[in-house]
């Protein structure tokens, strides 16, 4: 119950009663919040601090207001600077939600000009592609499209992809994935396969992310083609 004897004003104990009851799950991702009445009377406050409250809760991006259907609980949005290099795994765990992937596809390609000039190696030279699934708090949320010199990448074949990968080659072969090369950012529509993989509607909005990684000696180790459910996902600089 909020206490109107406190020197914090009673429509910011709201926002936060409002906060506690979507962060420990009364107030569940995707769904509708009791309407102005329900919480002024569960509240025992009026329905203008009631108003008040769930203005700045939908300003601050923790409620979304639908015309004539409701207030609803937002999914929350994974944040990550743009210019940094971090693992999708990392992204997840520093925006509090779990993540793990799948892998769809693993395959020995042939490198066309642009990877293979991006790379560092010749056109028709073996690169190894990886596509994974991944998941966060058991959301599909990215469709990744990796492309690694297969020479040297060569053991990704046989390795569980499950986690990081970025991590893997971290620990286990010394390679540090810590230089982003040019970054590209663009808006796509999702077509049928990937709206499929990522379980979503076709034209669904994605950002498209095209970008290089380069290890601690400057060496490339991955081209990244990245589709994110745009909703979901927001990019500062």
């Amino acid at each position: 119950m909020l206490n109107s004897d406190q020197a914090e004003p009673l429509y910011i104990q709201l926002q936060k009663a409002v906060k506690t009851a979507i962060h420990n799950g009364t107030f569940t991702q995707g769904s509708r919040i009791p309407t102005e009445t329900e919480l002024s009377e569960m509240y025992n406050v009026s329905r203008i601090t009631v108003r008040k409250a769930i203005a700045e809760l939908v300003h601050e991006g923790y409620l979304t207001k639908r015309q004539g259907k409701g207030t609803f609980v937002n999914i929350p949005k994974i944040g990550r600077k743009i210019e940094h290099v971090i693992s999708f795994t990392a992204a997840c765990k520093s925006n509090g939600l779990s993540s793990h992937s799948v892998v769809t596809k693993r395959e020995i390609v042939e490198a066309d000009e642009e990877i293979a000039h991006q790379l560092q190696l010749s056109p028709g030279e073996k690169v190894l592609f990886i596509q994974r699934k991944r998941y966060a708090d058991d959301r599909p949320l990215m469709l990744e499209n990796n492309f690694y010199p297969y020479e040297r990448f060569a053991f990704l074949m046989h390795e569980q992809l499950e986690g990081s990968v970025y991590e893997l080659l971290r620990q286990k072969y010394s390679i540090d994935p810590n230089q982003p090369g040019e970054t590209i950012l663009q808006i796509a529509l999702a077509d049928e396969n990937q709206a499929k993989l990522l379980e979503t509607a076709i034209g669904q909005a994605l950002f498209y992310m095209h970008t290089i990684i380069y290890d601690q000696h400057g060496s490339p180790v991955h081209v990244g083609k990245q589709y994110i459910i745009g909703d979901r996902y927001q990019f500062s600089i």
